[in-house]
């Protein structure tokens, strides 16, 4: 098996021994992503929506640099830190993506996050032919 790893200036520089993305037998993985802005490296100010939002964003930069797009992603895990806002992140979700071919999803709720943030994404994408 051949892995090629996936750097972008689009999202989030890694901080620690660890991708945003790596590609292996047809697939790209995605490390979990926060709602830091790739420009400033800080995270973004905003509603918890504004946060979701910048979260796909950057997930759908790596998918993009690895040769995919957010309609090829077949499982997405969420962590929340407060699973109140668990409607709130479906509006996201429903805005992001086709409801008819959306993908897998798991979701919990978890005691912290990088850099004290309320929601992390990651996702496993094909890889477009």
């Amino acid at each position: 098996m051949v892995k090629k790893i996936i750097k972008t200036d689009k999202a989030p520089l890694p901080i620690g021994s660890y991708n945003q993305g790596v590609v292996a037998n047809g697939f790209v993985f995605t490390a979990g992503q926060v709602a830091i802005d790739s420009n400033t490296s800080k995270l973004i100010e905003g509603s918890f929506q504004d946060r979701v939002n910048q979260v796909f964003d950057n997930l759908e930069n790596i998918l993009i640099a690895a040769g995919s797009d957010l309609s090829n992603v077949v499982k997405f895990t969420v962590f929340l830190t407060d699973m109140s806002n668990y409607a709130e992140i479906n509006e996201v979700f429903n805005s992001r993506l086709d409801e008819e071919t959306a993908p897998a999803r798991s979701l919990v709720e978890v005691s912290g996050l990088p850099a004290g943030t309320d929601v992390e994404i990651e996702c496993v994408a094909v890889i477009n032919e």
